[in-house]
């Protein structure tokens, strides 16, 4: 009896001591999870702060880089006390987010305004944009030129002044640029995509619903209607008549008699003074000093922050790059 006691003794302190040595390796199991868990979530968290850290970097970089892209060609002056030059950027596309009209024409009545403004420079990198805000700028300085008779405009075209860029240069007294500007395009231009041939190889078919017999005629998954596309073609004739109304306008014997002017061609600024598109070849500080002899230069642009700037294009470009696609609305470009 005695070594069946020892006996059940024995394995109830070999259970014991397996229950022990179980436990510590699953205590080791657990801590060990524990650990590898925790240096888990810590290299979570110090690769999500790198990851925005990148981020913050990049987008900085990218802000910071796209504001220095402006190119001046002057040192201009916060301080408008005294006589001097007035100067205000055009920069971009017209209408497309680049370019507000109504900004632009704040700029202009502000430096008109300013009774110590001498001249005022309208300074145009442009290849042009909206016929609408194209045509409400150059109608504000037509406005600005007859109310302030003593003050003249000279627009200055640096590396491209084309469509509705030129259409606004039209107006200035005299127009200015570098040798190789870019300068010209005076036409008007409606594109789109046609997909019918692609969903008919596709097998689907288009479901459009209008009151208007023409209200889809740019339907680029639709074929084209003749009858409507002979009146938007007209629309289009009529715009153009409009921007060369505007040109012979503002331009009146200078320009040469050639009918290749109001082709859509685009010339260099070399190119463009034999034609008399330009008056002549210079700087916005040329202009300033030489022509206008009032070298201090104030500028009266609004403009908005890099990172503004940044933000609001790149809305902007998704916006007109799905309008591109389905094929809507013409600019002078």
């Amino acid at each position: 009896m005695d070594d069946k006691w020892r006996e059940s003794s024995s394995e109830a302190a070999s259970e014991g001591e397996g229950r022990m040595e179980s436990d510590r390796a699953w205590g080791l199991v657990e801590s060990l999870a524990k650990g590898a868990l925790l240096e888990q979530r810590r290299s979570r968290r110090w690769s999500n702060f790198f990851k925005l850290l990148t981020f913050g970097w990049l987008f900085f970089s990218v802000a910071v880089i796209y504001n220095a892209t402006s190119i001046s060609d002057v040192a201009v002056s916060a301080d408008g006390s005294g006589s001097h030059t007035a100067l205000v950027d055009l920069d971009g596309q017209i209408g497309g987010g680049d370019v507000d009209a109504d900004t632009v024409v704040t700029g202009l009545r502000s430096a008109f305004e300013d009774p110590g403004t001498k001249a005022v420079i309208l300074r145009i990198n442009s290849p042009g944009g909206s016929p609408v805000q194209s045509g409400y700028i150059y109608d504000e300085i037509l406005r600005l030129r007859d109310t302030h008779k003593e003050i003249p405009l000279y627009a200055v075209i640096m590396d491209i002044g084309a469509s509705g860029g030129y259409y606004i240069a039209a107006a200035a007294d005299e127009i200015y640029a570098d040798k190789a500007s870019l300068v010209g395009s005076i036409g008007v231009i409606s594109s789109g995509f046609g997909f019918v041939g692609a969903m008919d190889k596709l097998g689907v078919s288009r479901r459009t619903y209008t009151s208007g017999e023409n209200k889809a005629f740019l339907d680029p998954f639709q074929n084209v209607d003749k009858d409507a596309a002979v009146l938007w073609q007209q629309s289009l004739d009529t715009i153009h008549r409009q921007f060369i109304d505007a040109v012979k306008a503002g331009r009146g014997d200078r320009l040469v008699d050639d009918a290749d002017i109001f082709s859509g061609m685009v010339w260099s600024g070399e190119q463009a003074k034999k034609l008399g598109l330009i008056d002549g070849l210079g700087s916005a500080g040329y202009v300033a000093r030489e022509v206008v002899g009032e070298e201090e230069i104030v500028d009266y642009t609004s403009r908005l922050s890099p990172l503004e700037k940044f933000a609001r294009d790149f809305g902007v470009g998704v916006s007109a790059t799905l309008v591109e696609a389905l094929g809507g609305g013409f600019q002078l470009m």
